[in-house]
């Protein structure tokens, strides 16, 4: 994505569509195909701005359940729409026309069409715009959190964490629920073991901890990873046991409650020959 978003900077053919990868592009290269002629589209870069519109800007939190076009209208632009046709009825007036001859019923449907390439636009800018200006351009947390997730995808990690770490309150406060922060200091933590930065993914998995309101199976991996931290790479065997204990307060398939009580087993055996090794001096 970030790739055909530079393309479009700088003026090279690209397709951009919103939901058009599952709907409209299929749907007019099958057109083409059935009148046996090549499809425009071959070779050109194609973005669905649906898929990086739903990881920036979709949020409960903020009444923003779905991602259609009118609503992020409203929501980045404070732009409500008048008098426009429901897009449910575009298809009736359609074939309305198609059976009486009469257009006059589809200039709803123009200006419809219009105002949707006008907000295509805007929230292509906008994308482009953060994309180039990294994670100083959220102005909340899910943008902070779903910037970084689109850098994570292509690659560009070093953004991708400041991104998380913005999104976590752990590089400066954005507007934010709960639910945000706990998933960006997940996908800071992830990122930070990944990097081998195994000290800077516990203080995340221990700050999740202590932000409450988190989903149980978040809360549970932040505790077994910090189990498996302080096993391992601390060498707390008592507070790695206590973390194993707790983990299994929440709830787990068969195989995970199997492996933390391998676990707890193995912790036990380590401690007790702790005890029992005679003092150096």
């Amino acid at each position: 994505m970030l790739e055909a978003v530079a393309e479009v900077a700088d003026g090279v053919g690209t397709v951009v569509t919103y939901n058009g990868k599952s709907f409209d592009v299929p749907l007019i290269e099958t057109r083409f195909a059935f009148h046996r002629l090549d499809t425009p589209f071959a070779g050109m870069p194609h973005i669905d701005m649906l898929h990086p519109a739903r990881r920036l800007w979709r949020s409960e939190q903020d009444g923003l359940t779905s991602c259609r076009l009118s609503l992020l209208e409203r929501a980045l632009c404070g732009d409500v729409r008048e008098g426009d046709v429901p897009g449910m009825d575009i298809p009736g007036r359609y074939f309305q026309y198609v059976r009486s001859g009469d257009p006059r019923p589809l200039s709803a449907v123009l200006e419809h069409n219009r105002l949707d390439l006008l907000s295509l636009a805007i929230l292509t800018a906008r994308a482009a715009q953060m994309l180039e200006e990294g994670s100083v351009s959220a102005s909340t947390a899910r943008e902070a959190l779903g910037l970084g997730r689109i850098y994570e995808r292509a690659g560009r990690m070093s953004e991708a964490r400041a991104c998380f770490a913005r999104a976590a309150g752990i590089d400066g406060e954005l507007r934010g629920d709960v639910l945000t922060r706990g998933e960006a200091l997940r996908a800071f933590a992830v990122l930070s073991r990944r990097e081998r930065r195994y000290d800077e993914a516990a203080h995340a998995w221990r700050r999740l901890l202590e932000l409450g309101g988190c989903a149980p199976h978040t809360v549970r991996e932040a505790i077994e990873a910090l189990a498996i931290h302080h096993e391992h790479r601390v060498r707390d065997l008592t507070a790695a046991r206590t973390f194993a204990l707790q983990s299994l307060h929440y709830p787990a398939t068969a195989s995970r409650r199997e492996a933390v009580h391998y676990r707890l087993a193995r912790l036990d055996r380590k401690i007790d020959a702790a005890m029992q090794m005679p003092a150096l001096f």
